[in-house]
C-alpha cells in the first residue's frame, strides 16, 4: 500500500481477477505532516509507506519528462505572487500563516493475485501512480494563473469540454500518455 503527499475522492478499479486498484483523495489544509486522513485501521496504517511528492524537485522527475514550463522552482505567478519555490518552500509556507495553503493525500491500494509477479507488478503500478501524481501537481502550481479566478461554473463548463473532447480522442486518435517505463 502506498500514501502520496481533493475533497474526498475514491476510485477502485478490477481488472478480471488478476489485480485491483483502489485510490482515495483527500485535501486537508496544512503542509502535509504525515497524518493519516484517510480513516485507516491502526493495522492498515502500519504497512502503509508514506512518500512525500516534493514538487520544487526537478530530481524526482526523469530528465525527459522535464519542462521549464511545469517547473515550480522557477515558476512565478504574476496573480497570486508565488513562487518560485526554492528548496525550503515546505518550511515557508509553514512559516507564513496569511498565505492559503492544503495538502494532497492520496492513498493508493494495489492488490496483484499472481504468485511470482505480484511483487514487481504492484513496484510497477505504484511507481507509475507517484509519477502521475508528480507531474500532475507540478502543472497544477505553474498553471495557477489560469485556474485561480475560476468560479464554479467555468470549471463545470470545462469538466463538460474536456468530457466531451476525451470522448473524442478515444473514439478516433492514438493511445497516448505516460507509459509505464517513462516513454
Amino acid at each position: 500500500m502506498l500514501t502520496l503527499l481533493s475533497p474526498f475522492v475514491s476510485l477502485q478499479y478490477q481488472v478480471g481477477q488478476l489485480y485491483a486498484v483502489a485510490e482515495a483523495s483527500k485535501n486537508e489544509t496544512g503542509g502535509g505532516e504525515g497524518v493519516e486522513v484517510h480513516g485507516l485501521e491502526k493495522s492498515k496504517w502500519d504497512k502503509v509507506q508514506i512518500v512525500d511528492i516534493d514538487i520544487a524537485d526537478k530530481s524526482s522527475i526523469s530528465q525527459k519528462d522535464y519542462n521549464p514550463e511545469h517547473d515550480p522552482a522557477i515558476f512565478k505567478s504574476v496573480k497570486t505572487g508565488r513562487g518560485p519555490l526554492g528548496p525550503e518552500w515546505k518550511k515557508e509556507l509553514a512559516d507564513n500563516p496569511d498565505c492559503p495553503h492544503m495538502c494532497a493525500y492520496k492513498l493508493v491500494s494495489v492488490e496483484f493475485k499472481w504468485t511470482g509477479l505480484q511483487t514487481a507488478v504492484e513496484s510497477t503500478i505504484h511507481k507509475i501512480e507517484k509519477r502521475v501524481f508528480t507531474h500532475f501537481h507540478r502543472q497544477l502550481f505553474c498553471w495557477i494563473d489560469k485556474w485561480i479566478d475560476l468560479s464554479m461554473d467555468d470549471i463545470r463548463r470545462m469538466e463538460d469540454e474536456t468530457k466531451a473532447q476525451l470522448d473524442d480522442m478515444r473514439k478516433n486518435d492514438e493511445v497516448k500518455g505516460l507509459g509505464a517505463d517513462g516513454k
